[in-house]
């Protein structure tokens, strides 16, 4: 297992009420059932909305399930958001 960071941002630091918090998981997959298991709820809603970067890198439509964690490693939560 790999322990590293998660960070929440916009709607999902809202939903999760802290703006980071540890991982203990060697897939993406793993990270986010700690997630939601720490966070039942809106939390829950708003990652199924979410895209994610994994030590910088975009997950895109890669299954989470096969996205490895690096210990140290960081997983960025990033909801919809509106700009330019």
């Amino acid at each position: 297992m790999a322990k590293g960071t998660v960070r929440y941002w916009a709607a999902a630091k809202a939903a999760a009420g802290v703006a980071e918090e540890p991982y203990d998981a060697g897939t993406l997959a793993e990270a986010l059932a700690t997630v939601r298991e720490r966070h039942p709820g809106e939390l829950v809603r708003v990652l199924q909305r979410c895209s994610f970067l994994v030590d910088g890198e975009p997950v895109g439509t890669r299954e989470h399930e096969t996205v490895r964690l690096a210990d140290g490693g960081t997983v960025e939560v990033l909801p919809p958001f509106a700009g330019g």
